[in-house]
């Protein structure tokens, strides 16, 4: 059975910001991607327990980029190894390797996507619904169009290229509501 995606708050980024954080289950593989900041830690831990899950029972946790907004609540989930650009953390082990094309499961992988930062990661989800994408490429649907912190417009351009070309069903970006790619995209 493909994967199940199940936002558990919707992030935004004007006067105050909190980071999209999402819940991904292939059978026994729990993974919460970007579990920063929100207003109150209750608003990732509610939703995951109406998810029927526990945080003892998160298997991974996955940093799109390492900015506090998308890492400050990471310690809820202590079962958890953890993935960014370039390595898997887990207790005291420390294993390098490149996140590109790394699968997490069966349905689950991370792709190399630099462009927010230069150690962007995206993870990728093949679900019933078709191919879904997390990213921090687009802050939300609009974009926007050109990254305050993007330090390569012409890289940020390409990752957004590359993830388009996938085809996904749906977009779940770094500080909003998930959306259905479309030509007005920004690229």
């Amino acid at each position: 059975m493909p994967a199940t995606v199940h936002i558990l708050t919707t992030g935004y980024a004007d006067k105050h910001v909190a980071s999209t954080v999402t819940l991904l289950r292939d059978g026994n593989t729990f993974v919460v991607v970007d579990p920063g900041m929100v207003a109150d830690r209750r608003l990732i831990l509610q939703p995951l327990q109406a998810a029927g899950a526990s945080p003892e029972q998160v298997t991974d946790v996955v940093f799109s980029h390492h900015h506090p907004d998308h890492t400050l609540n990471a310690a809820l989930f202590s079962a958890a190894r953890y993935h960014d650009h370039m390595a898997i953390y887990k207790d005291d082990i420390w294993e390098d390797r490149d996140a590109h094309q790394y699968r997490i499961s069966e349905h689950i992988h991370l792709l190399r996507t630099p462009g927010h930062t230069t150690e962007d990661i995206s993870t990728v989800a093949d679900t019933t619904e078709g191919l879904i994408v997390l990213t921090h490429l687009w802050w939300h649907a609009e974009g926007p169009a050109d990254d305050p912190f993007a330090t390569d417009r012409e890289v940020l351009s390409d990752s957004r290229r590359a993830i388009l070309d996938l085809k996904p069903a749906l977009i779940i970006p770094g500080h909003g509501a998930p959306f259905t790619p479309s030509a007005h995209t920004p690229v």
